[in-house]
C-alpha cells in the first residue's frame, strides 16, 4: 500500500519520515508549497517522493491518504484524480496515535483540547503533576520537568499532532544524548526522565490519553473551507479511555456519542458530574466550593465528594478551566490534597492570564491568540466597576483559524463608558469604530509606561502569540 501524507507545513514531514522508517511506501504532497530545502533533503534521504495530486493517475492498487483535520480539500476531490484506486483516509491525529501507541504505556497521559483555555489548563495540570516529572507539549513550547526544574526541549513548536511525537523524541534525546532513536523503541523504561505527559492539541486529540479533556466549544468556527468545524475536529477526544468535557458542549454537540467513561463539568448546571456550589471571585485568589458526583475513573471506579480550594482564577472563564482540570485529576484518582496543593501553587503563566506588579501598578495580562469578543467581555468583567484600572485592547491578525468580529467588539466597548487604550493591528482598526474615549499607542510598552507613570492599574488584553509579543 502507498501512503500519501498531505501537508508538509503542519507536521507532514515528521509523519512521512516516521512512516518511512517503518518501511512503508510513503509519498508526500506539499499542499501549501512551504517545504524548505532542509526538509526536502530529509524526505529524499528517507526515499519519500514528493508528488502532485495529478500524479495519482500513475498509481494502481491501494492508496492511504493521511490528511490534516483542517485540509482544504474534500475526499472526493482527491479521489477524482484517479477514481480507480482503493482509497482509505486517516487523519494526522490517527496516524500519530498509531506511531506512539506502544510508547510508555504505564505513565499518566492527558490530552487537552478545546477552543479556549488549553494552555492555561495544561499548566494547572503541570502544577498538580509536578512530582511526576511531566513532559509537556503546549503552545508555549515542548518542556520537561525534572525535580520541579524546567528543561526547555524546544520553544518554537506548534501544537499539531506530529509535534506530540516530536516532543517525545526530544525528551528521549535529553535522557539519552548519545543514543540514536529507532522507530518502535522510542522509550526505554530505565532511561525515561518523566512519569506523566500532558499534550495540548488545537483541533482534536490522538486518543492515546488516559484522559481526554475537552474544555469548551466557545466558538464553533468553520475549518477545511467550511467542510468541517471545530466541534467536529474536537470530537476525536472520545477516542481517549476517559473523557472530561464541559456539560454545555456535551449537550449541544455530542449528545449522540456513546462512550463508557464520559464525565462532565459546569459552572452552572448542577446535573453535571462536577460543578461549583459556591464561588467568591477575586483578582488575587478566588474561593470555590466544588461538588462531584458519580465520576467514572480510569480504574473503573465511581467516586463522589466535595473539594474546597483557593486558586488564581479571577473570572468565571478561568474557573471553568479549573473545573476541567479538577475533573481530569479525579478521573486519574489523584488525591484531593494533591489537586488543592497544585492549584494553589498555580500563579498564572506568561502568555495567558497573568498578574504582575510594577511599582504601584498591578497589571493583569490576558494574552491569547484566540481572543474574541466573548473572551474580551469576560476579561473586562473581572475588574467590574473598579475605576483605577486602564483597559487596553490590541493584537494581531492571521494567527489562528478564527478571526475577530470588530463590529461586535466595538459595539461592546462603546457601552462601557470607559477610556480605552488601543495598540497593535487590532487596536488601529478598532480606533475608527469606537465612539467611546480612546487613544492609540504604537507599542504595548507605551501603555505599560503610562500606567506605571500614573500609578494606575492595567488590564492588558492582547490577541497574539505570546512568543511574538515577548520579542517586541
Amino acid at each position: 500500500m502507498n501512503n500519501l501524507v498531505i501537508d508538509m507545513t503542519h507536521g507532514g514531514v515528521k509523519i512521512a519520515i516516521s512512516l518511512a522508517k517503518k518501511s512503508r511506501n510513503v509519498l508526500a504532497y506539499d499542499i501549501y508549497n512551504t517545504l524548505d530545502s532542509i526538509d526536502a533533503k530529509m524526505l529524499e534521504i528517507y526515499n519519500v517522493d514528493l508528488i502532485r495530486l495529478e500524479d495519482l493517475a500513475d498509481f494502481k492498487g491501494d492508496m492511504n491518504i493521511i490528511y490534516p483535520i483542517h485540509m482544504p480539500l474534500g475526499f472526493d476531490e482527491i479521489e477524482s484524480y484517479n477514481p480507480h484506486l482503493n482509497y482509505t483516509f486517516q487523519s494526522h491525529h490517527e496516524v500519530i496515535g498509531e506511531l506512539i501507541e506502544d510508547w510508555a504505556g504505564d505513565i499518566i497521559k492527558i490530552e487537552v483540547t478545546g477552543v479556549k483555555g488549553k494552555t492555561t489548563s495544561v499548566f494547572m495540570l503541570k502544577e498538580i503533576l509536578i512530582d511526576e516529572n511531566p513532559l509537556i507539549l503546549s503552545s508555549l513550547g515542548a518542556l520537561l520537568y525534572e525535580d520541579k526544574k524546567e528543561i526547555i526541549l524546544r520553544r518554537d513548536i506548534s501544537i499539531t499532532p506530529a509535534n506530540i511525537k516530536e516532543t517525545i523524541d526530544l525528551a528521549y534525546k535529553v535522557a539519552n544524548p548519545i543514543c540514536k532513536i529507532s522507530e518502535g523503541t522510542v522509550e526505554s523504561e530505565n532511561l525515561r526522565k518523566y512519569n506523566s505527559a500532558i499534550f495540548e492539541s488545537s483541533l482534536g486529540v490522538t486518543g492515546i490519553g488516559d484522559v481526554g479533556l475537552l474544555l469548551n466549544i466557545a466558538e464553533d468556527y468553520p475549518i477545511a473551507k467550511g467542510r468541517s468545524s471545530a466541534s467536529d475536529a474536537k470530537k476525536q477526544v472520545f477516542r481517549c479511555e476517559c473523557v472530561c468535557i464541559e456539560k454545555e458542549s456535551m449537550d449541544k454537540y455530542y449528545s449522540d456519542i456513546g462512550h463508557d467513561r464520559i464525565n462532565t463539568f459546569s459552572l452552572n448546571d448542577t446535573s453535571a458530574n462536577l460543578f461549583i456550589e459556591n464561588a467568591n471571585y477575586d483578582l488575587n485568589k478566588s474561593q470555590f466550593e466544588i461538588k462531584y458526583t458519580n465520576v467514572k475513573t480510569v480504574s473503573d471506579n465511581v467516586i463522589s465528594g466535595e473539594i474546597e480550594l483557593n486558586c488564581f482564577a479571577p473570572g468565571p472563564h478561568h474557573a471553568s478551566n479549573v473545573l476541567g482540570v479538577i475533573l481530569t485529576c479525579l478521573c486519574l484518582e489523584i488525591s484531593a490534597e494533591k489537586i488543592i496543593r497544585g492549584l494553589e501553587n498555580y500563579k498564572g503563566i506568561p502568555g495567558r492570564t497573568n498578574k504582575k506588579t510594577f511599582e504601584n501598578s498591578t497589571i493583569i495580562e490576558e494574552i491569547n491568540p484566540g481572543l474574541n469578543t466573548k473572551a474580551i467581555k469576560e476579561s473586562v468583567q473581572m475588574i467590574g466597576d473598579m475605576k483605577n484600572y486602564y483597559i487596553s485592547i490590541g493584537g494581531d491578525y492571521g494567527i489562528t483559524c478564527e478571526e475577530i468580529d470588530e463590529e461586535k467588539l466595538a459595539d461592546y466597548l462603546n457601552t462601557l463608558n470607559r477610556y480605552i487604550l488601543l495598540t497593535g493591528e487590532l487596536g488601529l482598526s478598532l480606533a475608527s469604530k469606537l465612539t467611546c474615549p480612546h487613544k492609540y499607542f504604537e507599542t504595548p510598552e507605551d501603555i505599560y509606561e503610562l500606567a506605571i507613570k500614573n500609578c494606575e492599574n492595567l488590564l492588558f488584553i492582547y490577541r497574539s502569540d505570546y512568543r511574538k509579543l515577548s520579542q517586541r
